[in-house]
């Protein structure tokens, strides 16, 4: 039986390689459910997300937090090749903005 509001992130989607519909969870990756219809492979992740959840405080194992209701400062950090960073620096002051501007515009969807 699945987690009454258990908040986590789920996801279906089809798996050509077995023929069928994968679930899988965000918070716990290592799981993955297979199934005939997306409905059954959503209930399948959701359930054995459960089973686990309840094994990991049963052995007093911390338990994953939701990444949904995390909260999240706004910063990110990454690293690119010198070149790139020229050139995103270059296009940044074309367009007459901060180089953080530029970049979080490309990561906007």
């Amino acid at each position: 039986m699945a987690i009454k509001n258990d908040h986590y992130t789920y996801r279906v989607t089809w798996s050509s390689d077995d023929d069928e519909y994968v679930g899988l969870c965000a918070e716990l990756p290592i799981l993955s459910w297979l199934a005939k219809t997306p409905e059954s492979a959503l209930k399948g992740i959701r359930d054995i997300v459960a089973d686990v959840i309840e094994d990991m405080k049963n052995n007093k194992e911390k338990i994953p937090e939701s990444i949904a209701i995390k909260n999240y400062s706004g910063k990110f950090m990454g690293r690119v090749p010198p070149d790139v960073h020229r050139e995103l620096a270059i296009k940044a002051a074309e367009a007459g903005v901060s180089l953080n501007r530029l970049a979080s515009s490309k990561f906007s969807y």
